[in-house]
């Protein structure tokens, strides 16, 4: 299996086997929940193969995130509609990620890592911020309908690689966790060839690692899953960032057939569904 596919199998029968059984006063479910669990990965691009993903949703969003867009409409409900639930009704999701990164706190953050890494690649202070004090979180009455789950991400330049460390609030393992990683470590591509280094690790940390009550068969399902399947390879072009600013929609299907061309993944697992 890949390095991504035995490091998530382990999270997912560490969880179904050693969970805490919780109630989620939010959602009405019943959780098994892991606090503090991190993967990391430098293998391959960490594309989970034991069921298969939807390679251009994941697409589809970093792009959006990059062109620091609040409006799905501008790009992403044009590949998928699961933003459709978190929209306002005046078509936009304020906590957009893309949006915080490029427009909140005063700062273009993604914009000045960029600037700031090319002058000085050594630097510790490549940090990213997605959530707002002042509205998300601790039981805010006026929230909106999304709050970030990952909520900052570091950037560090060594040894001529860029490494990327992400940090997640919740993470819905069976649905959320492979999508997350996947976006995550596809901007890490982007942002490196930017940069004029190769990839490195990601590091991805979650702070509540969680399946819900109507994923436990499905989970049991793909921890009896294996797939003798190489790492995924996969490389950004340096053009990548200046054309997901841009809004380039001809790139979703442009990255999605490089991944896609060496990606064999296991059938779909049925019956997994979102928990909102």
């Amino acid at each position: 299996m890949t390095q991504f596919d035995e490091l998530y199998r382990t999270a997912i029968l560490k969880i179904m086997n050693e969970g805490f059984d919780e109630y989620n006063e939010r959602t009405g479910h019943y959780t098994k929940i892991i606090p503090g669990l991190t993967f990391e990965l430098d293998k391959g691009f960490p594309l989970l193969t034991l069921r298969k993903i939807p390679i251009k949703l994941f697409i589809a969003e970093q792009i959006w995130y990059i062109m620091g867009s609040n409006n799905p409409d501008d790009f992403v409900n044009k590949f998928t509609k699961i933003w459709e639930d978190f929209t306002e009704e005046d078509g936009t999701i304020p906590a957009a990620y893309g949006y915080r990164w490029r427009h909140a706190f005063g700062r273009d953050q993604l914009g000045l890592l960029i600037q700031h890494l090319q002058g000085a690649p050594g630097s510790r202070h490549g940090v990213v911020i997605t959530w707002d004090p002042r509205e998300d979180g601790l039981g805010n009455p006026e929230a909106k309908k999304n709050v970030p789950c990952p909520f900052t991400w570091t950037a560090n330049i060594i040894a001529n690689k860029l490494h990327i460390h992400s940090v997640v609030r919740s993470n819905d393992m069976m649905l959320g966790c492979p999508h997350d990683v996947a976006g995550f470590y596809l901007l890490l591509c982007i942002l490196a060839a930017k940069l004029g280094v190769k990839p490195g690790k990601l590091t991805h940390t979650i702070s509540n690692a969680h399946i819900y009550d109507i994923h436990y068969k499905q989970a049991w399902e793909l921890v009896e899953r294996t797939n003798d399947h190489p790492p995924v390879h996969f490389e950004a072009q340096e053009n990548f960032y200046d054309r997901a600013e841009k809004g380039d929609e001809s790139l979703v299907p442009e990255i999605a057939k490089l991944l896609e061309s060496n990606y064999k993944p296991l059938g779909p697992i049925s019956g997994l569904k979102i928990v909102l």
